[in-house]
């Protein structure tokens, strides 16, 4: 970008927002809500912006702006990929927000992969973006994540990562799961597996936290539950109910907890080949509420969490952390409990 820079008419090389940012000693990202008129920049700003601006001679390209303005105004949205429909309601979200306030949304998918989370961190470094929104696949700290955290430029969403003190958009996941987990134990089911996902992710623990939580609530002790560990992913459910119908201490299950409702599809499939009936033979819960789970026949019971709001929280989060928004009002969301067909008691299945 730097070879296209035009130069004054005195043969001065011509401002660019970065210089005005160094000279009144604010970030990018303050002069560009001043050039935008956001009411979210103190008085004093607003001033030396301003003169700087004067004194620069700075002219903004408004046409270059419309679409991404000369240096910065982007920023990333770096997740493990947009086959989850759930991460898609979150890109969404991150995207419109940005959107309506002027900022181009980069997307950055990483398979899971610690070196792919780097590659983007280290990437959008040298690129200079304004920030960037991280839900994490790994759950692990790298060297390029950590700098962009400790300049204050990393939002996390929906996963976390321990050792790392940003700002977090998140949800109730182990409330949820402990409140979906309670309503397959008081339909009487004594004989219960649970799949988790990445036992590294925060999310898994929360929601497996949950779970325990729901088994120590009846006097069952949450060490005996057999758990199985999946990845999140159709497929992981459907090997890890296999695994299920084959392991001695489940073959004859009475329910099965996912944590997640991807992992629930490919168990459900996985289960009507092995001829068994849901909810007859087995009740099956998820958590997401995406689109699949009440297409899902029968319906399934799981647990919702606001995707698309979430998503619009974390770039409104990162967008205040620039000076150019409000904070946002929620930065952890409830879940809800979605009552559906796919729990029968335990009597009734004759478990």
């Amino acid at each position: 970008m730097s070879s296209s820079n035009p130069t004054l008419t005195d043969g001065r090389r011509r401002p660019t927002i970065k210089d005005v940012a160094r000279q009144a000693d604010v970030s990018v990202g303050t002069v560009s809500a001043v050039i935008n008129g956001s009411p979210q920049v103190s008085e004093k700003n607003r001033q030396r912006v301003l003169q700087c601006i004067s004194e620069l001679e700075y002219e903004p390209n408004t046409a270059a702006r419309s679409l991404k303005r000369q240096l910065s105004s982007s920023i990333g949205l770096i997740m493990p990929d947009l086959q989850n429909p759930f991460f898609t309601s979150v890109a969404s979200g991150v995207q419109h927000f940005a959107r309506q306030n002027d900022m181009l949304m980069v997307l950055g998918t990483t398979g899971s992969e610690i070196q792919w989370e780097e590659y983007y961190a280290q990437s959008l470094r040298n690129r200079r973006l304004d920030g960037m929104i991280l839900l994490s696949g790994s759950g692990k700290p790298t060297a390029g994540l950590i700098k962009l955290v400790e300049s204050g430029s990393v939002v996390f969403v929906d996963e976390c990562v321990p050792g790392l003190d940003a700002p977090f958009i998140s949800a109730t996941n182990r409330t949820g799961a402990r409140q979906v987990a309670n309503e397959v134990l008081h339909a009487g089911h004594r004989k219960v597996a649970i799949v988790t996902g990445p036992l590294w992710l925060w999310t898994s623990q929360q929601r497996l936290a949950g779970y325990r939580e729901a088994f120590a609530g009846i006097g069952q002790d949450p060490d005996l539950v057999p758990v199985f560990v999946g990845d999140y992913t159709e497929e992981s459910g459907h090997h890890t109910t296999k695994s299920i119908l084959e392991d001695p201490r489940t073959v004859d299950v009475s329910a099965i907890i996912y944590s997640n409702d991807l992992m629930a599809v490919g168990g459900a499939k996985l289960l009507k080949k092995a001829g068994k009936r849901i909810p007859e033979d087995v009740s099956i819960v998820g958590f997401d509420d995406i689109l699949a789970s009440i297409d899902l026949s029968p319906p399934l019971t799981t647990v919702a969490q606001p995707g698309y709001e979430m998503g619009r929280a974390a770039s409104q989060l990162l967008l205040h952390k620039l000076g150019m928004t409000d904070a946002p009002a929620t930065i952890l969301f409830e879940t809800e409990l979605k009552l559906r067909n796919s729990i029968a008691t335990a009597q009734a299945a004759g478990k």
